[in-house]
C-alpha cells in the first residue's frame, strides 16, 4: 500500500513540475521580437548622421574653472575648451574612467581644479563650437552614459 502511495505521489510531482516548464516557442517568440526591436534601433542610429550647424549647438552647460593637469598628466592635452565626462574627489575613480576612455581610443586627461576636484577630460579644443560638437557626439555615442557631460572653459 505504501509503495502505491509513493508511486502515485511521484507521478503527481512529475506532472506538477512538468507543467511549470515554459514552452520553447514562448522563448523563441520573445527572442524574435527583441531581435526585430534591436534592428530597428540600429537603423535609427545609422540615420542620425546629420551635421549640426553652429546655431543648433547647445552651450547651456559651460563652466569656467582654473584647472591644471593632475600629477603626471600632459599639459598639451588641455586647451581652452574641454569636454568633461566625470568629476571625482577619489583619484582611483578618476583614473579608472580615464583608462576606460583610453581603451575606447580617446586621449583623456585628468585635471584638478582649485578645490581638489579631479575632472576627467575626454577631448579638448581651442574652439568652443568644436568642443560643443564633441560633447554632443559623446553624449549620443555613449547614451545613456555621459548625458551630464559638460564644457569646461579653462581660466588661466
Amino acid at each position: 500500500m505504501k509503495k502505491i502511495l509513493l508511486f502515485g505521489a511521484a507521478i503527481c510531482c512529475v506532472f506538477v513540475f512538468g507543467s511549470c516548464k515554459s514552452k520553447s516557442s514562448a522563448y523563441k517568440t520573445a527572442y524574435e521580437q527583441a531581435k526585430s526591436n534591436d534592428s530597428d534601433w540600429v537603423n535609427e542610429e545609422e540615420d542620425d548622421s546629420e551635421v549640426l550647424t553652429s546655431e543648433e549647438i547647445s552651450y547651456e552647460s559651460v563652466r569656467q574653472e582654473k584647472v591644471k593637469p593632475a600629477r603626471g598628466e600632459d599639459e598639451a592635452g588641455l586647451k581652452k575648451y574641454s569636454v568633461v565626462i566625470g568629476s571625482f574627489k577619489n583619484r582611483t575613480n578618476a583614473y579608472s574612467l580615464k583608462e576606460r576612455m583610453t581603451d575606447e581610443g580617446y586621449r583623456p586627461v585628468v585635471a584638478e581644479n582649485d578645490s581638489g576636484m579631479l575632472r576627467v577630460i575626454v577631448t579638448s579644443f581651442d574652439s568652443k563650437t568644436d568642443a560643443a560638437r564633441s560633447r554632443d557626439a559623446i553624449k549620443s555615442k555613449y547614451a545613456p552614459n555621459f548625458q551630464d557631460a559638460w564644457l569646461l572653459e579653462r581660466q588661466y
